[in-house]
């Protein structure tokens, strides 16, 4: 029996996501929005161009989340777009209900599914995800890292005129402007990207790809990033329904790794059928912990907004 994949949110991201998932035969791909008609469309188009790919998935649009029922995996894509000049806190109150609302909905008929969750600001809507689900941690989890390090090694391998597939590489902390690119970690096929770039241009790399949303942002002005970010939830899908058991960078729930407590932060992570089936730890230099500390005192500060909320949910 194929596995099934419920994408929550038929615009830009999700429908981006059900493209990939299709593209790749992952399994049955179910397209949810309020917005009528939208999905239906989108998937039946998504549905016509699996002969040309030559993939034999069934992909539907829906309104109903009954249509859902059963899924292995649920991604969670609904929500306010950022705008140009608008933070990804500033969508915390915006997006909170609607990621409640789907979370509810999603797991009334998929009870044993993996949710992770996409919509910005992202670490916190996971909070909402994990409260509201009941789920286990290994089960929630949010897209952050994959995409934060695909834009560090894209422009490493840029700067270098390399191949992107020799670039290792990887990003901690909140996805946000804080978050963590580790140097120190980033290499060329083993050759440490400090004896290959200056230090001011690896500095200039580094501040690009936290803000590489907001450079999208910019130029798009009516959106944000999609093919992405569409893209980097589509591998962690593919290393959950395949048990590739791939090591990523992933936001997660922690419970004392790295010195962090009941917070989802962006940090390397396998993941396989089980969902989040190991964190790893890996030594930090005392100025990287303080970076990534720094990092989760932001996502703490919108987790500490939302815990009235929280709390009311919990009850």
């Amino acid at each position: 029996m194929r596995k099934k994949i419920t994408v929550i949110g038929a615009g830009n991201v999700g429908a981006s996501c059900a493209v990939r998932l299709a593209q790749k035969e992952l399994g049955d791909v179910v397209l949810v929005d309020v917005l009528e008609g939208i999905p239906q469309g989108k998937g039946l188009d998504i549905l016509q161009s699996c002969p040309i790919e030559g993939t034999d998935v069934r992909v539907v649009g829906a309104n109903d989340y009954a249509e859902t029922a059963n899924s292995d995996v649920v991604i969670i894509t609904a929500g306010f777009p950022r705008k140009p000049g608008m933070s990804r806190d500033d969508l915390l109150w915006k997006n909170f209900e609607i990621v409640k609302s789907t979370t509810e909905q999603a797991v009334k008929y998929s009870p044993n599914c993996i949710l992770i969750v996409v919509t910005n600001p992202l670490d916190a809507m996971c909070h909402v995800a994990l409260t509201v689900s009941g789920f286990p941690k290994q089960r929630v989890m949010g897209m952050a890292g994959v995409l934060d390090t695909a834009r560090f090694r894209a422009f490493l391998a840029e700067a270098l005129n390399v191949s992107v597939e020799s670039v290792v590489a990887f990003v901690l902390g909140g996805h946000g402007d804080q978050m963590v690119p580790l140097v120190r970690y980033t290499s060329v096929a083993g050759i440490p990207i400090t004896d290959l770039l200056d230090q001011a241009t690896i500095d200039r790399i580094v501040e690009r790809t936290r803000f590489g949303g907001g450079e999208i942002v910019k130029y798009l002005k009516t959106g944000s990033a999609y093919y992405a970010p569409a893209a980097a939830t589509v591998e962690m899908v593919e290393s959950i329904l395949k048990d590739k058991k791939k090591v990523l960078p992933c936001s997660v729930y922690l419970e004392g790794e790295y010195g962090i407590h009941g917070l989802f932060v962006g940090v390397p992570v396998k993941l396989g059928a089980a969902g989040v089936e190991q964190i790893y730890e890996i030594k930090l230099t005392d100025e990287e912990r303080a970076a990534l500390h720094k990092s989760a005192a932001a996502v703490q500060e919108l987790v500490n907004l939302m815990k009235p909320e929280l709390e009311k949910i919990r009850a």
